[in-house]
C-alpha cells in the first residue's frame, strides 16, 4: 500500500530535480564560464525564448530595442 505513495513522491523529487538542472542550464542569468563569457544575457536575441512558459508573449515577432555592447 505504499507503493503508489513512494511513486509520487519520487517522480515528484525527480520533476523538481530535472526543473533545478534546466534552470542552471539553460537560464541566461546563470554564468558557469566566467572566463570566455561573462555576460551571457548580453547574447541573446529578441527572439530567443527563455521562460519555461509564456501565456501571451510571441516571441518571433519581438523586435531589437536595447543597444549593442
Amino acid at each position: 500500500q505504499l507503493i503508489p505513495l513512494f511513486l509520487i513522491i519520487g517522480s515528484g523529487g525527480v520533476g523538481a530535480g530535472l526543473y533545478l538542472m534546466r534552470l542552471a542550464m539553460f537560464n541566461p542569468e546563470v554564468c558557469w564560464d566566467k572566463k570566455n563569457n561573462p555576460e551571457p544575457w548580453n547574447k541573446l536575441s529578441p527572439s530567443d525564448q527563455y521562460k519555461f512558459y509564456s501565456v501571451n508573449v510571441d516571441y518571433s515577432r519581438l523586435k531589437k530595442d536595447r543597444p549593442d555592447f
